[in-house]
Order: structure tokens, then C-alpha cells, then sequence
């Protein structure tokens, strides 16, 4: 009996410590960065306007902490006890309503602002490609390092249980107590047992993970026949989204531009003067040779001025896909609801070749309507709500959400 009581206890003091172990990964991975691009990088950049304000700096601007809490909580409350800043804040971004997120902690919060603080302006960022890279590859290099910490411990916990194992047995026989040889781990069932056990849970996990994300393409970037930086063209450039993506404020896809969209530039611009540009892996982008195979595909001679062969389209590899039985509608979103491209593409401005920012799952689809606020001023297309009007005007609510307005009917995205 006492044997085997020994060696539940040793059992129960494993999953105990692998259950720390767990906890504080989990702790490590809950860091600000994570936070705030769940929460923010929809509508907010650290050094940049996005939809809205750039946020370096928001402790120097509201150096009272409990006030920034509050209205990164809930905003409608801040602003109905007559704050001045946060009213002229609100009224100098249109009266962009900013979504609430009542169930973030202080600890959360605090999470957040610290990476804001920690992330270097644009003047301070090097201008290499390859040290971008080795900075992201550094980055993504933290959960390895939890990983093989876990792994020393673990091992530190077993040869620690066989230490004592061994001590307890110099003293009972010290004492003249009979004891039993011990079994090696590797045939100890109750290590045999307790392996099975959590390598049951880990694979039964990731198992349901890999199944879960099925068909998802989150952060899928390929290379494109021709790069083409958004960078350059959305950002450095400010050209429109619905410049060269008609359809997004129209109809239901975006559409991808037509040669003759990009040749409305290109006939004058032949060649890339801008800074340099830098592939995902630090290799550098000739910007003009790119230039080039646009006039490969369109048949265009720079130096004659005319198309000179056959046009041939450019095989581009399309990003975001959606399954088939689900209905998304473009116009519906950005005319209708006036959500900006950044909430669902990202960063867009910044990025070289684009790549899938969301996952666009049903989950997250669901979790957007639940938290988006639908802009009912001056938009005609929610004109026939009046009971949801009507009690804005009166104050029984601040808001509307889509979910309010049967954004998670399943009819709605699916029929």
C-alpha cells in the first residue's frame, strides 16, 4: 500500500508541475502585442493614422490612467460625462464610434500600452530587409525556447523523483525497513500511464486544432507573377483601394484592376525611384525590371510609345478565399456599413506583397458583428430601422450593433 501510495504521489507532483508549466506558457503568450492586434490593429496603428488615431504617445495625452481605462472600456460612457478631450477627439474622427471592450483587464490594458510604447517609430526602424526578417525570425523564436524551458524542467522533475527515490530507499535500509528494488522509469507503469495520458492530450489537441483551421490560410502570402507593393502604390503613393478595386464600394467582389488600370500610370512612369524594396526572405526588388514585365504582359514599348504586341493577362494567385456556401458581399460592407479595408485586409498600406491578415472564420465574421457598431447617421440604408432610431434619440441605447439587425441570422451568410 505504501508503494503505491508513493508513487501516486509522485504522479499527482508531475501534473502538477506540468500544469504550472502550462499556465505560465499561457501567461507568456497573453503579451501585449498578441492584445492588441486581437483588439486594436483593426482600426488603429502605433505611428500612423489608420481609422483611428495613432496611438504612440496616448499616456502622454491622458496621463490619468483610470481615464484612458475607461474609455478603452467603454467609450459612450467617456464621452456622455462631458470629458473635453475625448469629445473633441470624437468629433475630429467624424464621430467614429470606437467598439467597446468591457471585459479587458487592467493587466490587459497595461499589456497593450507597453507594447505601444516598446514599438520604435518609422525614422528609428532600420531600412533593411534582411533585418526585418531576422527581427520577425527572433520574434517567433520565443515559443521554441518555451517549449525546450518545459522539456528541462520536466526531465529536472524525473531525475529529482528518482533522487528521492533512491534516499528513501538508503534509508529504510538504514533503518532495517525491507524495501523493493525500484523500477526503472521506462518500465514503471505509472510513468508508462502518465506519458500515455498527456500524449493523449497534447495530440487530441492539436488534433482539434488542425481540424479547426482546416481550409484556413491565415497569413498565406505567395509570390505574384509581377511584386507589386501596396506600399508603394496605397501607401508612399496614397492611391485609392477603389481606384484600382472598383467592385469593393459597387458589388460584391473587389475585382482585381485590368491592365489598362495599371497602364493609366505606367505608360509615363517606366522606371522605380523610390526606396528600396525587399521580398518577405531580405532579397531586394528590382522596382523597374517589375515595371517591365508589366509591359511584357501588356505588350507596351516604352520607347515607342504604343503596344507594339498582343496583350496576355497576368496570372495573379489569388489570397482570400471563401468557401462556397458562404455569401460575403463587398458593397454591403463598405458602402452600406462603411467598414474600412484595413479591418479585414490589415495594415494594407504597409505591406510589400499583401498577405492573408485575418483568418476569416465563421467565428470571426460572428465575433465582428457582435462588436461592430452600425453607423446610422446620415446613412440612407438604415433609414427604415426607426425603432432603433428613434431610441438613439431618446438614449435608451447608444448603439447599434449589426448583430442588432440580424447579422448572425444564419440566413444571412448562408442560403
Amino acid at each position: 500500500m505504501i508503494h503505491y501510495r508513493s508513487i501516486l504521489q509522485r504522479v499527482a507532483l508531475i501534473l502538477s508541475v506540468l500544469t504550472v508549466l502550462c499556465f505560465d506558457q499561457g501567461v507568456f503568450a497573453q503579451d501585449g502585442k498578441a492584445l492588441f492586434q486581437q483588439n486594436c490593429a483593426s482600426c488603429h496603428a502605433v505611428h500612423k493614422n489608420l481609422t483611428g488615431p495613432a496611438l504612440a504617445g496616448i499616456e502622454e495625452r491622458v496621463p490619468d490612467k483610470k481615464l484612458l481605462y475607461d474609455w478603452i472600456r467603454n467609450s459612450q460612457a467617456v464621452l456622455q460625462s462631458g470629458n473635453k478631450y475625448f469629445n473633441d477627439l470624437y468629433v475630429a474622427w467624424n464621430k467614429t464610434a470606437m467598439n467597446l471592450f468591457p471585459n479587458l483587464t487592467d493587466e490587459e490594458i497595461g499589456a497593450m500600452i507597453t507594447y505601444i510604447n516598446s514599438v520604435p517609430a518609422p525614422g528609428a526602424a532600420t531600412g533593411s530587409g534582411e533585418a526585418g526578417v531576422q527581427a520577425a525570425a527572433a520574434e517567433s523564436d520565443n515559443s521554441l525556447i518555451f517549449g525546450v524551458l518545459t522539456l528541462i524542467l520536466a526531465i529536472i522533475v524525473l531525475v529529482l523523483l528518482q533522487v528521492n527515490s533512491n534516499l528513501k530507499r538508503l534509508s529504510d535500509e538504514k533503518e532495517g525497513i525491507p524495501s523493493y528494488e525500484p523500477v526503472p522509469f521506462y518500465r514503471n507503469k505509472a510513468y508508462i500511464a502518465l506519458f500515455a495520458v498527456v500524449l493523449f492530450i497534447v495530440g487530441g489537441y492539436y488534433t482539434i486544432q488542425g481540424a479547426v483551421g482546416l481550409g484556413r490560410s491565415k497569413d498565406y502570402q505567395p509570390e505574384q507573377p509581377i511584386y507589386y507593393s501596396h506600399k508603394v502604390h496605397a501607401g508612399t503613393n496614397q492611391i485609392n483601394c477603389l481606384y484600382c478595386h472598383s467592385g469593393a464600394q459597387e458589388g460584391k467582389h473587389a475585382n482585381i484592376p485590368s491592365l489598362n488600370t495599371c497602364m493609366n500610370c505606367h505608360m509615363a512612369i517606366n522606371e522605380y525611384a523610390g526606396e528600396k524594396l525587399y521580398r518577405e526572405d531580405g532579397t531586394e526588388v528590382d522596382g523597374t525590371a517589375e515595371i517591365k514585365k508589366l509591359y511584357s504582359y501588356t505588350g507596351w514599348d516604352p520607347d515607342q510609345k504604343k503596344y507594339v504586341n498582343e496583350p496576355k493577362p497576368i496570372e495573379w494567385v489569388k489570397i482570400h478565399n471563401l468557401p462556397d456556401h458562404v455569401y460575403f458581399n463587398h458593397a454591403q460592407h463598405v458602402k452600406a456599413g462603411k467598414v474600412a479595408c484595413q479591418t479585414c485586409h490589415g495594415d494594407i498600406q504597409n505591406m510589400g506583397e499583401v498577405y492573408q491578415y485575418s483568418d476569416l472564420s465563421m467565428g470571426w465574421c460572428i465575433n465582428c458583428h457582435r462588436e461592430t457598431k452600425v453607423q446610422f447617421e446620415d446613412n440612407k440604408f438604415y433609414s427604415i430601422y426607426e425603432k432603433f432610431h428613434n431610441d438613439l434619440k431618446s438614449g435608451k441605447m447608444d448603439s447599434v450593433t449589426v448583430e442588432s439587425i440580424g447579422g448572425t441570422e444564419c440566413q444571412k451568410c448562408h442560403y
